[in-house]
């Protein structure tokens, strides 16, 4: 028996039905007159299930960053394990409380700029509401809350730099000035970064005739981008902030 080549599906695809048309002959006034009908039971055709390029492409992108971040903290910890006493004696010179409450507002921009995917995932770009409507926020709203908090961020951390550098922690003082600097102003270069790319989304969508799934696109990837930096300087905030006061 001859095998259906149709019959096998590949879990891995996506199955599309392809109208298939049927000509039938029929007896008309005048002579035979052909009509076309639509079958409806007509063989699929498969369709590649890919994921999308773009977001595949920011996932390998995120990676080789995190292998950057993964250096850095090598770094720092070699460095920490050479001059112990000096760890112990320049991490009074932090500011713990002002490190904390930029944490929070990190995180929380996070938060925020998930509730912005979810808008852009609906195709909502902009506010449906009033603007203490916060449940009918759309992305734009949300990626301008997120834009504020990620400044916020840029600014505690640019004011704790400055008293810093009043008490002598400079990055060319001495191994622990270079290792804080270094990692911790890497990472704000991030933060700036993951701002401009709110900007940039934000004036694509408002300037946008038609929010198309382009513009979501670009939405979403931004987050990845902006989750990612979040849990970079959460670990940093355990290990430049907190660790030397348990160690």
């Amino acid at each position: 028996m001859a095998r259906n080549p149709c019959s096998d599906k590949d879990p891995g695809t996506r199955h599309t039905r392809v109208p298939r048309w049927r000509t039938r002959v029929l007896s008309g006034h005048n002579g035979f007159v052909t009509s076309a009908t639509q079958v409806s039971n007509a063989p699929a055709r498969t369709l590649p299930n890919r994921p999308s390029m773009v977001s595949v492409g920011t996932m390998v992108w995120l990676t080789s960053e995190l292998m950057f971040f993964a250096g850095l903290f090598a770094m720092f910890f070699t460095l920490r394990s050479s001059r112990p006493e000096l760890w112990a004696e320049r991490s009074g010179e932090l500011d713990i409380f002002l490190a904390t409450v930029i944490t929070v507002v990190l995180v929380a921009s996070s938060v925020t700029a998930q509730f912005g995917v979810f808008a852009a995932e609906r195709h909502q770009p902009r506010r449906t509401g009033g603007l203490l409507s916060v449940a009918r926020w759309g992305m734009v709203e949300w990626y301008i809350l997120s834009f504020i908090m990620g400044a916020i961020f840029i600014a505690g951390q640019t004011y704790e730099f400055a008293v810093l550098v009043t008490h002598g922690v400079t990055i060319s003082a001495d191994a622990f000035g270079s290792a804080f600097y270094i990692t911790t102003g890497f990472h704000g270069l991030h933060v700036v970064a993951g701002l401009v790319a709110f900007l940039f989304v934000i004036a694509r969508a408002y300037f946008s005739v038609k929010f198309t799934h382009k513009e979501a696109s670009a939405a979403v990837v931004v987050s990845y981008y902006w989750h990612f930096v979040d849990v970079v300087w959460i670990a940093l905030f355990g290990v430049v902030y907190i660790l030397p006061g348990l160690i």
